[in-house]
């Protein structure tokens, strides 16, 4: 049982429909609650207006996602916002070497997405003539870790020596803050105590990219250093959370200094948007998913869902979706402020890895969770796993096939044996990894939230629970400094 779009995009839900499981009468028990998130969101889409959202500071807020896909005058993302972000491109390669993205929440998991699946883990070990001449890049602000913010400061401290031999010539690095209130503790102490560092160094240039709000009547803290400095600047839009920007200036940024397609992602997106406009929830992918998931949930106590993407690079995909479905689904109050303690616990896995650390977890132990697979069907680069040790059996009987064929069949296998055992699971596949693809697959998955926010009730676009820990912090930050 698959739903198939016209760009090779599946999503299989065999292992989660049917006898035992989520059953077709269950879908049909809740057509009126599927009416009415269907209309929910159509209204979103055409007035940004989503019932009952208020900002954190109270105050009615528009929700501005959905028109993120298109590219067109007037819109968040214009023509004039990507040739803004290609000109970017065009200004950091072949003169800047470092690009260190600072951001937390969304602002660092979007990213790192783009990152992983763009550029992989050995980037930097690359030369300027394998990066096309952009920049390395590095990742900070996501905590407050004093060790590896130290060691991050060295590891460019390290390589401007070697360019200052070699080139004779300073480094120049640019510092990409990105953070709306301009406030974050855990991007902006990074990047003060960066900036501080690299400025005292007389081996380097630094440079600022600010990414944060562009009101410039009631500027933010960034805003203001950003105008008064003369800084470029990048826009984090209201109507956007975090953990939707990744479609935004917020992680087009960060693809515009590593090359990654811009326009491929976003018409992914829209053609995911599109084919999510069939009121037929057996033909809306985004729909179908949400309805599945919240009954597994409801019904059948599937409150937990791994996130389990086969492939090293699409750990980040996982780490981004569990952002996304706990602050925007993790709600202890309805839109009526009835009590009702909705969702469900994200789990981050990643096969084949995870086979060998949660599956027996996932196959004998609570009926709680639902396993959630993303597989790409062709890899750019792939390898038959050679005979090279002929007299040992074993490793001669696993030799003669592609190291992508194996990691399927390990796919097939787990899902197989979850499934004989009464464990739901599921299967979003896409064609190839490319920003196409991936911008499919990622605005389905949000989309998929916004559906569901609409047939659990509750607002998927604020965050409270985050609110009130930080409603604690700031005074005891000021603690420590009497």
């Amino acid at each position: 049982m698959e739903l198939r779009l016209k760009s090779g995009f599946v999503f299989d839900y065999t292992n989660l429909v049917g006898d035992g499981k989520v059953t077709e009468a269950d879908v049909q028990g809740l057509s009126a609650k599927i009416s009415e998130a269907n209309k929910a969101i159509g209204v979103m889409r055409r007035d940004g207006i989503i019932r009952g959202h208020l900002s954190k500071d109270g105050t009615p807020e528009k929700v501005y996602f959905s028109q993120l896909p298109y590219v067109e005058e007037g819109n968040l993302n214009s023509p004039a916002s990507i040739a803004h972000l290609k000109e970017l491109t065009r200004s950091v390669r072949n003169r800047v070497d470092a690009v260190v993205s600072l951001g937390i929440g969304g602002s660092y998991l979007g990213n790192k997405v783009i990152f992983d699946v763009q550029c992989g883990e050995f980037w930097n070990s690359m030369t300027s003539e394998e990066r096309d001449g952009l920049p390395k890049i590095y990742f900070s602000g996501q905590n407050i870790d004093p060790r590896r913010t130290g060691d991050l400061i060295k590891e460019l401290e390290r390589s401007a020596r070697i360019i200052k031999s070699h080139a004779k010539r300073k480094m120049v690095v640019d510092l990409m803050v990105i953070s709306k209130s301009g406030s974050t503790l855990d991007t902006m102490s990074n990047f003060m105590v960066i900036y501080d560092a690299l400025k005292g160094n007389p081996d380097i240039d630094v440079e600022i990219i600010a990414v944060t709000d562009p009101n410039e009547e009631k500027p933010t803290l960034l805003k203001k250093l950003a105008m008064e400095n003369n800084w470029p600047q990048y826009s984090v839009p209201d109507g956007v959370g975090g953990r939707f920007s990744i479609f935004c200036d917020v992680g087009l940024v960060l693809a515009a200094v590593c090359g990654f397609d811009i326009e491929a992602f976003l018409s992914g997106a829209k053609d995911m948007d599109i084919a999510c406009q069939d009121e037929d929830v057996w033909k809306n992918p985004a729909l179908l998913n949400a309805v599945l998931k919240y009954i597994a949930a409801e019904k059948y106590g599937r409150d937990m869902e791994v996130m389990m993407p086969y492939g090293d690079y699409l750990k980040s995909v996982s780490e981004w979706y569990i952002q996304l479905l706990a602050e925007s689904l993790g709600k202890q109050v309805d839109r009526s402020g009835k009590e009702v303690l909705y969702g469900r616990t994200p789990i981050v896995a990643v096969g084949t890895t995870d086979m060998h650390a949660q599956t027996q977890q996932h196959q004998e132990g609570k009926l709680n969770k639902v396993v959630q697979f993303i597989r790409i069907e062709e890899w750019d680069t792939d390898f038959v796993v050679p005979n090279v040790f002929p007299e040992a059996k074993k490793l001669a009987d696993i030799s003669g096939v592609r190291m992508s064929q194996a990691l399927e069949v390990a796919r097939k296998s787990n899902a197989s044996a979850l499934a004989s055992n009464n464990r739901f699971n599921a299967l979003f596949s896409l064609p190839k990894l490319d920003a196409y693809h991936l911008g499919e697959l990622l605005y389905m998955l949000a989309l998929s939230i916004a559906y569901e926010g609409e047939l659990a009730d509750v607002d998927a676009f604020n965050q409270p629970g985050v609110e009130a820990y930080k409603r604690i912090m700031g005074p005891s930050l000021q603690e420590l400094k009497k």
